[in-house]
Formats: structure tokens, C-alpha cells, sequence
């Protein structure tokens, strides 16, 4: 080797050296500006609600202001792209539902969830109701399912985003029945028509099915995770109706981009950890919503990611579920 491949060669292994030591500097220094949490979706709905309340914990547990910013538009994958593209020094964060980390859910994504978005800490899981109107002549989730089979087009449902869409492909391929989705723009038109009874059926979160069940506007037949939900201990789970492998959630969790160092997403786990176990902020933020928190490590948040999308991965590919 030539004295000037020697030279060369160090001066490529300091850079290297002096880049470590300045990327750990920036970690402990982590943070000293202001955080960004991107929202990737209009305000109002569970995404803006939960990240707003979380902004107002998280700001003062890490020393920094957290702003929300929302970035609506194409099923999330705006908002999402931004965080992906972003410098990767935390300070610019991702808040999102599930759909947004299915690749095949999308006819093309502007980013790679795997490379480009770093999992950060699981949030909270939704388990949702399947609802009917109260002039359809099915009490329980057995009953409704014999009526959809009953049905030579199958029954109708109010479809307003890709978890809807995603959970009634998965109720269909469970149980042999056929639904056909009617599109809404959201939950409120969707579940106002429900309960005019212009469309029999929806699935749509607990916590807004629940007060309309109470008020005997609609009937809640059943919830969709693999256990009752604690507040709604009478209502069964899909699962107990006859269809034992049965469990389709929601969940929402935090994203930086790729290439963050693991000392800044560590600290924001365990920041994010502790709020989520806070008894005061469940009671305000989460119980009443009936969210169930999202616990664990980066690592341990990944895993479960991954075995969420292989499993959604298989519904879409047979049921042929775009939504772009």
C-alpha cells in the first residue's frame, strides 16, 4: 500500500471515527429544539385525539415543546412519507394507525415501511364493534352471519376506511359470508346512516358504538379482539360466536425515520412507556375511549408489526383489497 493510500485510508477512518462520536454527542444532547409529531390525517378521529394528548405529556417528560402537525391525505401515506424522508435526529416523529405499514395495502408507497420508518413504541390497540340496525333481525354475531348467508349478494355494510374494509375481509373469509361495502367519507355519515337504516351493518370502534348501543340506536353484537373489552364485559367477542381464530384490531404506534439513533428512540420508548402506564393520563385519554395501551421495547414493538402485516398481508391478497 502507497503512502497515499495509507494517508487515505485514516483519514476515511477518522471521518468515520469523528461521525460516530458526533452522532452519539447529538443523541445525548437529544433533544434540544422543538419535536414535531406528524399526524397523517385531518383533525379530529382517534390519530389527532391520541397524539394531541400524548404532545401534552411528552413535551414536558423530554424538555421540549411536541407540536402536532397534520398531514392528511392519501390514506395516510402523505404524512407517513414525510416523517420517512425526514432527517433521522428526532425530531421529527410519525403518529399513525396500522394500514399505513402494509405495503401491499397500496397500489405504490412512496417510502419502504421496513428501511424508512424506525418502530418506535406501540401506542394503543382498538378493538372494534360489529353494529346493526335495530330492525335487523340478528342479536348476535351467529345469528348475523346466517342472515348475510342468507342474502343471494350478500350483506350490505357501511365502509369508511381500510381497517373497516380490511376487518369485514377478514369476518368474510372466516366465516364463509359475503358483505358488500357501501363507501362513506367517515365514521359520523357512516354510522348516521346505520342508524337510519339506509345501511344495516357497520364495524366501527368501540368507543363510538358504545354510546349509541346504550341509547338502543343501534345493537352491538359483538367486538372484534381476541377478549371483551373491559368496559363492555357483556358483550362477546366475535371469536366466541363460533369462530375461535377470529381477532381483528386497530393499533396505532410511534414512527421515526429510519437511521435514528437507537439512544434518541430508546428514550422516547421510555417516555412514551411511562405515559401510556400513568393512571392519570389512561383515566383521562385512554378509558374512556376504550383504548387498550400498546406496551413493550422498539424491538419488541417491530416483532409485533411484522406478524401484523404477514397476517394482513394474506386477507388483502385474497380478498384483492386496494385503497388507492
Amino acid at each position: 500500500m502507497t503512502i497515499a493510500h495509507r494517508v487515505l485510508t485514516a483519514l476515511a477512518c477518522l471521518g468515520l471515527s469523528l461521525a460516530g462520536i458526533q452522532n452519539q454527542a447529538n443523541a445525548q444532547a437529544y433533544p434540544n429544539r422543538v419535536i414535531t409529531l406528524v399526524v397523517p390525517v385531518a383533525p379530529g378521529g382517534v390519530s389527532d385525539t391520541l397524539a394531541r394528548a400524548l404532545a401534552q405529556q411528552l413535551g414536558p417528560a423530554l424538555g421540549q415543546q411536541v407540536i402536532v402537525e397534520n398531514r392528511g391525505g392519501a390514506a395516510h401515506t402523505i404524512g407517513a412519507a414525510a416523517v420517512a424522508k425526514a432527517s433521522p435526529d428526532g425530531y421529527t416523529l410519525l403518529l399513525t394507525e396500522g394500514t399505513a405499514l402494509i405495503p401491499s395495502l397500496y397500489s405504490r408507497l412512496p417510502y419502504d415501511p421496513a428501511k424508512d420508518l424506525a418502530p418506535v413504541s406501540g401506542l394503543i390497540t382498538i378493538s372494534q364493534g360489529v353494529v346493526v340496525n335495530p330492525a335487523v333481525p340478528a342479536n348476535n354475531v351467529s345469528e348475523l352471519i346466517a342472515l348475510a348467508k342468507s342474502k343471494p349478494g350478500g350483506l350490505n355494510y357501511a365502509n369508511f376506511g381500510a381497517g373497516g374494509q380490511l376487518n369485514m375481509a377478514l369476518l368474510q373469509s372466516t366465516t364463509g359470508a359475503k358483505f358488500v361495502g357501501v363507501p362513506y367519507r367517515g365514521s359520523s355519515p357512516a354510522m348516521n346512516d346505520v342508524i337510519a337504516g339506509h345501511v344495516p351493518m357497520m364495524v366501527v370502534s368501540v368507543g363510538l358504538a358504545a354510546p349509541q348501543a346504550r341509547s338502543g340506536k343501534i345493537k352491538l353484537l359483538a367486538v372484534t379482539g381476541a377478549t371483551r373489552v373491559p368496559q363492555l364485559p357483556d358483550v362477546p367477542t366475535v371469536a366466541e360466536g363460533g369462530w375461535p381464530t377470529f381477532e381483528a384490531l386497530f393499533w396505532f404506534g410511534l414512527f421515526a425515520p429510519g437511521g435514528t439513533p437507537p439512544e434518541i428512540v430508546n428514550r422516547i420508548n421510555a417516555e412514551a412507556q411511562r405515559i401510556l402506564q400513568d393512571p392519570t393520563f389512561r383515566a383521562r385519554s385512554l378509558d374512556p375511549y376504550m383504548f387498550q395501551p400498546l406496551g413493550g421495547t422498539p424491538a419488541a414493538f417491530a416483532e409485533f408489526i411484522q406478524a401484523d402485516v404477514r397476517k394482513w398481508e394474506r386477507v388483502i391478497r385474497d380478498a384483492n383489497i386496494k385503497v388507492d
